[in-house]
């Protein structure tokens, strides 16, 4: 960690310099305020400790211009003349910590253990709030089978009618899910994700519908299911057309009484949940095999929203390369990059078997790989070869 001591009393400095490089930390000294703000407008430390009684800018002149300035940087006050209320007035001006003289080196050694750990977990917020921000539930797009999407969903979103979202792989059929449940009465309820295809057949009714304590060998506690989670609010099978039968006829049950019945007991639960499903199979020749249930099929496809191919709306394709260098430039903090005209007419006629998930990992490949604006060259040399 890179800390900033600032402290008139040369001893104190030297001491303190010698104990922090000993716990591998990169330490810089300043003598008073003066030197110090010179210091922070070079480099900003991840830590300061400043002394109160300074001769010139006191310590608690140099925390408030400080907090001012650099409002992250916590600032721990040390004093030789401390008392309780001198305490509190560093703290209400910002002060991360305060520390009295004689100094006490383990308090010290914890304190900037305890900033260090602050620092985390500020940066990880800072990071998941950047994807918040980025993975916006809306579907990007103009061409007419997006805007027929996007009809749909604002004509359906407000009922509670069940609702089938097909189309291939990686074309976006979660997202369509999301922007029925965020433009829903549900909105304030949870939003409940269940992928069909990931859980085993064995798993898949506790999952669903939970499961008492001790109906199985390793059910050691109760376990309240999707279902139940979602109460309220939407809950998302995707992947439906993996479902078991027998999984199939006991949602079938919930879908028609509104009640389910975890695995081992024997009480109905009443739930209040609107159920959305997705699949990339045909269903209907699912159906002619026996594999999918006819009336499970009836009850699910009130409204069939169907999700065209990448390839089948290839308008959108610079809108959506656009969309994905913003966002996936701020989540690596980078600075912004351009698709020359030329290399965007080549992501146009590619064939993009896996859809929007591909492009979004193709522009996150250019944004790593490429310069500020990516060339047809570079598309041949790192997304020709990947296909």
């Amino acid at each position: 960690m890179r800390i900033l001591i600032v402290d008139d009393e040369r001893n104190i400095r030297n001491t303190l310099k010698e104990i922090l490089e000993y716990e591998h930390h990169e330490v810089s000294l300043a003598e008073n305020g003066a030197m110090a703000f010179e210091m922070l407008e070079k480099q900003l430390p991840e830590l300061m400790l400043c002394d109160i009684k300074m001769t010139g800018m006191d310590g608690i002149e140099v925390l408030e211009k400080c907090h001012e300035k650099y409002p992250e940087l916590p600032v721990v006050m040390i004093s030789g003349h401390g008392n309780i209320d001198t305490a509190v007035e560093c703290i209400k001006k910002g002060a991360y910590d305060f520390i009295e003289k004689p100094l006490n080196l383990n308090r010290i050694v914890i304190t900037i253990k305890n900033v260090g750990e602050r620092s985390k977990l500020s940066q990880e917020v800072k990071t998941l709030k950047r994807k918040v921000q980025v993975n916006s539930t809306s579907i990007i797009g103009e061409s007419e089978p997006i805007l027929h999407i996007k009809d749909m969903i604002d004509k359906v979103a407000s009922t509670d009618a069940r609702v089938m979202i097909t189309g291939a792989n990686g074309t976006g059929k979660e997202l369509v899910a999301r922007m029925l449940h965020e433009k829903s009465l549900r909105k304030e309820g949870p939003f409940i994700e269940v992928n069909c295809a990931a859980i085993p057949s064995e798993l898949i009714e506790s999952e669903l519908f939970g499961h008492e304590k001790g109906s199985f060998t390793t059910a050691i506690k109760q376990h309240t299911g999707k279902f139940e989670q979602a109460q309220n609010g939407t809950l998302f099978l995707d992947e439906i057309g993996d479902m078991s039968l027998a999984a199939q006829a006991k949602v079938l049950r919930v879908l028609q009484e509104n009640k389910l019945i975890r695995v081992g007991g024997n009480k109905d639960i009443s739930v209040d949940v609107r159920v959305v499903a997705a699949t990339n199979k045909d269903l209907k020749e699912e159906i002619k095999k026996g594999t999918f249930r006819e009336d499970l099929y009836h009850r699910l496809s009130v409204i069939v929203i169907h999700v065209p191919k990448l390839a089948e709306r290839k308008d959108d394709i610079p809108l959506l390369a656009d969309y994905f260098l913003k966002t996936i430039c701020q989540e690596y903090n980078q600075a912004s990059k351009e698709i020359s005209p030329e290399a965007m007419d080549i992501l146009k006629e590619m064939p993009w078997t896996g859809n929007i998930r591909e492009l979004r990992n193709v522009i996150e490949r250019l944004i790593i790989l490429g310069e500020k604006i990516i060339t047809p060259s570079e598309i041949q040399a790192y997304v020709s070869p990947g296909l």
